[in-house]
């Protein structure tokens, strides 16, 4: 307390109360309430501002601080499904505002494609080895059993992945730009607050790269929403590049790891959550198929 109280001071801003929240303090002080955090690039305000973008919380602390801090902001409370509209056309002017297109040699589309292809290839041979185990059992566990009835699911998606891949790396290895913009990297229904304007906050993970690492985030950070819809409307103002989009559909396609190390109810409702997401995965897929295939 003693560092943020000595922080505060050299802005004139003097605490008397502390509240933390995860990896924040909210403290009340003479002049209104501020967000203290250790250890991010303030650097990256300036940049959103010169790309005139500000919406992110006030910052007062110096560019060269170890310590951000930001105005406290309440917001005001509105349906997790306006909360996702609102996110994805503030990030949609995010990624409008800060596009531009860097030179890339050979090996940056092929890192990409590596990585995927080596995490494809480990959850196949993963899943192969715990399907031989399961199976070998004379009594299954429920959840076994709810995983052994599912695991085609899993392999069609690792193949749909796999084909994809491949695909996609004969269209982008000769390459020599790729289209970048900065990304927030950690989108969340937490982390976009309404007030008098929307704002994103936590953009400790914030850097610059593809516009779909977003998309996926924030796909896997909120799993229950419907992202088709979510995809049309972030492209009603952010058109996907196609070798993006098919990029896109490829890292929601990958499976999860499950790994039985918690009690039986709880690894059903592990499961069931991972077939459902390869559920939605097949669906979000299947029409950007059917359009290949019409243009083929």
């Amino acid at each position: 307390m003693l560092k943020i109280k000595d922080e505060l001071r050299k802005y004139n801003l003097i605490p008397y109360r502390y509240q933390n929240v995860g990896n924040v303090s909210i403290v009340d002080t003479s002049k209104g309430k501020y967000v203290f955090k250790k250890n991010i690039d303030n650097n990256i305000f300036e940049y959103l501002n010169s790309r005139n973008f500000n919406y992110y919380p006030i910052v007062i602390s110096e560019p060269s601080s170890d310590y951000l801090i930001t105005k406290y902001i309440k917001g005001i409370d509105i349906s997790s499904e306006q909360k996702i509209d609102d996110m994805i056309d503030l990030v949609s002017l995010l990624h409008n505002k800060t596009t531009h297109y860097k030179e890339v040699d050979s090996d940056s589309y092929n890192e990409i494609y590596e990585d995927i292809s080596n995490n494809i290839e480990y959850l196949y041979n993963y899943y192969n080895d715990l399907m031989t185990i399961i199976e070998s059992k004379v009594f299954m566990s429920p959840s076994e059993y709810m995983l052994s009835l599912n695991i085609s699911k899993v392999y069609e998606r690792l193949s749909y992945a796999y084909n994809e891949l491949n695909r996609w790396y004969k269209k982008v290895k000769d390459k020599k730009k790729k289209r970048m913009v900065l990304i927030h990297n950690n989108l969340r229904l937490d982390h976009f607050i309404l007030d008098d304007k929307p704002y994103l906050i936590s953009w400790d993970k914030s850097k610059l790269d593809m516009p779909i690492f977003d998309l996926y985030k924030l796909y896997k950070n909120n799993e229950s929403f419907d992202f088709s819809e979510a995809l049309k409307r972030y492209e009603h103002e952010y058109k996907l590049l196609d070798y993006e989009k098919e990029l896109l559909f490829i890292l929601i396609s990958l499976p999860d790891k499950i790994e039985f190390n918690d009690s039986n109810i709880n690894m059903c409702m592990k499961i069931s959550n991972m077939i459902n997401i390869l559920d939605r995965a097949r669906e979000l897929t299947l029409p950007n198929n059917f359009e290949k295939t019409k243009n083929n």
